[in-house]
């Protein structure tokens, strides 16, 4: 019998969930002083890098041809799902800790810890990259001499390891990181002018690009693309077309088109350092929101204006995979625009740099803050309000490993992280969106809040409502006509479903990849097996469509539910199963190291934990609003003691001002 109660004990401790107890947003021990405007800057910052001078040209001569304005466009619709599912909840928890936050008040602290740790490897290995690639683009403006002299003197012969120790990278990374130390409106100030320059330079580029630009090179034709590859003595392709393709807009059919969109989808990574930023910006409930939806648009502007750009200026086929941008001016007779490009080029970098130094110490900052992390790394300057020791020592190991790593194969690392996050987050919607009861606190009188007092009233009442049809149980009837109200029975449906969709799409992914070749011979079983998949895809969606709502409203909800959510978690993991089997080796690596810290510090460390009588009952979703506003004045009197299981998260919706 003891076994049997330690292991359920046990089980508890991973599916335990955060409650957020605010009595104001002025709690926050960080400083809430950064805007909407500070926000936007941040995300297109950290996202429109320098790959938007590299990227299309790879891209647009190996994938998409011209086309790559479509592939940038579908690209952008995959990543404004994901985008939409953190505005909603960085509307409903304006709290640190982006994804890592979100899937703690939802699924967990074991996927909270999994999602918290892997964002702390993408933005340490990011970080590490991003600096390499600044010190190297500067290099090239010097014509390569910097890299000569460490190769000389610093030379360093070993696999895994850079071929010379990278002492600008380091210094850089230190830099930005006692800049964000100093102070986060400091940081929010250059951000702002970094980024300001790159616009600038991006839209010189365009403007030069339909004014210089022809048309004819989206209208190459086949036969044109089938002289040069016989005067370069080429072999055709097996279906005899030209290795440059077919001409046209679409060179390499549509095929390629969605090839380039699956590299492009990356260019759009980094938005959700906004959602770090739910404790130092004023409004968070709308600011960040605005911040996710708008970044994301101009920097779709910003990849579709300069692809259309560069291949308008020059045919896609002579397009150079390393700098297309300066040999394109070269190209139309303009030479002296490539140093514009190199200025836009260093200020991107510098502003993506920021961007993946900035949300790293928050991440670790929260984690530290429940107990997940070592205590000492959520310590806050009591004169900057930041997160000095997170962010020192998260530059420290950044400075490190962009010193002496090898960083090309840990890239893909990065994208793991990120598609896992931006997985659990859209789940997270899902499943929020369908419990019964939302308690959320009172908030004091606040003129910008008023209007939100008359959806106290209609959650009370749906709460109750809900409560007189817990005892209906479960039939097959209410898969498709469930009651009106959501309960226990349909939350846990939904819960259920959603977590058989994500394996769903995990064999559809798999089937899909590795097994093309099957599908394309048509063999029987993978047919039978792609049929058995798009039908439950299809069937477990309507099921969920079907299921009653919470009605609470928040400043922003995601649109189209459950659509949305379900199809940016389709596309995520089919992207995940694209990574090769040695980045999911190093992966595992990397999770071993982090189950290790977890179960022998975090578990037992755990504010959630240590406040919270392991002996309640588990099914608390049933508890009215009454029930929950009693056990968080217990909450508030006994220093977060005696707390129920099952309820989300409780916070009121507040602004400050700086």
């Amino acid at each position: 019998m003891i076994p049997c109660r330690a292991a359920l004990s046990f089980a508890r401790c991973l599916i335990r969930r955060k409650i957020v107890v605010l009595d104001s947003l002025e709690d926050s021990k960080l400083s809430r002083c950064l805007s909407t405007v500070d926000l936007i800057a941040l995300g297109v910052g950290s996202t429109l890098g320098a790959g938007v001078y590299v990227l299309a040209g790879e891209v647009a001569k190996a994938d998409s041809g011209p086309s790559i304005v479509l592939s940038f466009l579908i690209a952008a619709i995959a990543s404004v799902m994901a985008g939409l599912c953190y505005a909603e909840f960085g509307a409903r928890v304006p709290k640190t800790g982006s994804a890592y936050l979100y899937t703690y008040v939802t699924v967990g602290e074991l996927w909270a810890f999994i999602t918290g740790w892997n964002l702390i490897l993408s933005y340490v290995i990011g970080t590490s990259s991003v600096a390499r690639a600044w010190s190297g683009t500067f290099d090239e403006l010097l014509n390569k001499q910097i890299g000569q002299f460490f190769r000389t003197y610093f030379n360093i012969n070993y696999t895994g390891l850079a071929e010379y120790p990278d002492f600008f990278a380091v210094c850089l990374i230190l830099l930005l990181a006692g800049l964000l130390s100093f102070g986060v409106k400091e940081s929010a100030w250059v951000n702002k002018i970094f980024t300001a320059v790159n616009i600038l330079v991006l839209l010189f580029v365009m403007v030069a690009g339909f004014v210089k630009g022809n048309v004819a090179n989206w209208k190459i034709s086949e036969e044109f693309l089938k002289n040069i590859s016989a005067s370069a003595r080429e072999p055709p392709c097996e279906n005899g077309t030209s290795i440059y393709g077919a001409g046209g807009f679409m060179p390499y059919g549509f095929a390629g088109t969605l090839a380039g969109a699956a590299t492009c989808f990356y260019a759009f990574v980094g938005f959700d350092c906004i959602a770090t930023t739910g404790e130092e910006v004023r409004n968070p409930q709308k600011a960040i929101p605005i911040g996710i939806v708008t970044s994301l648009l101009v920097c779709f502007m910003a990849y579709f204006g300069v692809s259309a750009a560069l291949t308008l200026m020059m045919p896609y086929y002579l397009l150079d995979e390393k700098s297309p941008l300066p040999v394109a001016f070269e190209y139309v007779g303009w030479g002296p625009a490539k140093y514009v490009v190199a200025a836009g080029s260093l200020c991107a970098l510098s502003a993506s740099l920021l961007g993946c130094i900035f949300p790293m110490p928050r991440v670790i900052y929260a984690m530290a803050e429940d107990g997940l992390l070592f205590k000492c790394l959520g310590q806050i300057n009591s004169k900057t309000k930041t997160p000095i020791i997170a962010t020192l020592s998260s530059g420290a190991v950044a400075a490190v490993m962009a010193f002496l790593f090898d960083l090309k194969a840990l890239v893909d690392m990065m994208s793991i992280g990120t598609l896992l996050a931006y997985s659990l987050v859209a789940a997270c919607v899902l499943i929020l969106r369908y419990q019964p009861g939302l308690p959320y606190e009172q908030p004091k009188y606040s003129p910008e809040k008023e209007a939100l007092r008359s959806f106290t009233s209609a959650t009370s009442e749906s709460a109750t409502q809900a409560i007189m049809l817990q005892g209906q149980g479960f039939s097959l009837r209410s898969l498709f006509s469930p009651s009106a109200l959501p309960t226990p029975q349909s939350s846990s449906l939904v819960s259920f479903l959603v977590g058989f969709l994500a394996f769903l799409v995990l064999g559809l992914s798999i089937l899909t990849t590795y097994g093309v070749h099957a599908i394309a011979s048509l063999e029987a079983w993978s047919l039978a097996l792609l049929v058995l998949f798009v039908v439950l895809f299809i069937v477990i969606v309507l099921i969920i469509w079907r299921q009653p709502q919470n009605q609470h409203k928040v400043a922003f909800m995601v649109p189209f539910l459950p659509f949305l959510p379900a199809f940016s978690i389709l596309v995520n993991i089919y992207l995940m199963v694209q990574l090769s089997a040695e980045t999911w080796i190093r992966f595992s690596i990397w999770m071993a190291l982090g189950f290790l810290i977890y179960f022998t510090y975090g578990i037992r460390h755990s504010l959630e934990g240590n406040s919270r009588d392991e002996d309640d009952d588990e099914d608390a979703y049933s508890d009215d609003i009454d029930t929950a506003t009693e056990e968080k004045s217990a909450i508030q009197a006994n220093d977060h003691h005696e707390r129920n299981l099952s309820v989300p998260f409780i916070f009121h919706e507040k602004t400050s001002e700086c």
